[in-house]
């Protein structure tokens, strides 16, 4: 089990704080171009779904969306989402083989353990059709830490997230950085990849 208590209870106790500090004005570009690669009648799974607010979106478009997360009250939050079935499951619950045209994971496997990565990008992998697309988001840096909350985040560099999907066999990378304030009040900065299953 590579879930960490202490994050998802922070989450739990935190996820209507959570969902008004990011529920969107307007669809972020990123997401935008997401969902405009998707082909047509799309399945998509929001891995770290959160309260939903990219899977709403996603189905707005007319993708079938599911979603998952680890925590019980972002599950609550995200089945309330118009067009969103979503479910409570860890990083290591995925299995279904060839199930999805693309899979989003958005700022969720920033809390999963280093050493776990490369068997999760795998089942991603699995569960994707030939080419397809998948979509992370990470802070960017190094090494593992808790933020003021408590929250376990893993850290990337832009060369050894890409050393990673390519090992797990995705290829054609489409990156956007950035930096935001978090729920912590820390300002981050991050990375988006765009790829695709090879």
């Amino acid at each position: 089990m590579t879930i960490d208590p202490e994050t998802i209870r922070l989450y739990d106790a935190k996820a209507e704080d959570y969902a008004e500090a990011n529920k969107p004005d307007d669809i972020h570009p990123i997401l935008a171009g997401f969902i405009a690669a998707l082909p047509e009648n799309a399945r998509v799974l929001d891995f770290g779904c959160g309260p939903g607010f990219d899977a709403a979106l996603i189905a707005k478009s007319g993708a079938r969306v599911d979603a998952m997360d680890a925590s019980a009250e972002m599950v609550g939050l995200a089945n309330a989402q118009k067009g969103v079935t979503a479910w409570q499951a860890t990083f290591d619950d995925l299995d279904a083989p060839d199930k999805y045209h693309a899979i989003l994971a958005s700022f969720s496997f920033l809390h999963a353990p280093r050493a776990s990565m490369p068997a999760h990008l795998t089942a991603i992998h699995r569960a994707l059709k030939p080419r397809g697309l998948f979509h992370i988001a990470l802070k960017t840096g190094t090494g593992e830490a808790r933020d003021p909350l408590g929250r376990l985040y893993t850290y990337y560099t832009e060369s050894e997230l890409k050393s990673l999907l390519k090992a797990a066999g995705f290829d054609d990378f489409e990156c956007h950085f950035g930096s935001s304030e978090g729920l912590d009040g820390v300002i981050a900065d991050w990375i988006t990849i765009l790829t695709r299953k090879t």
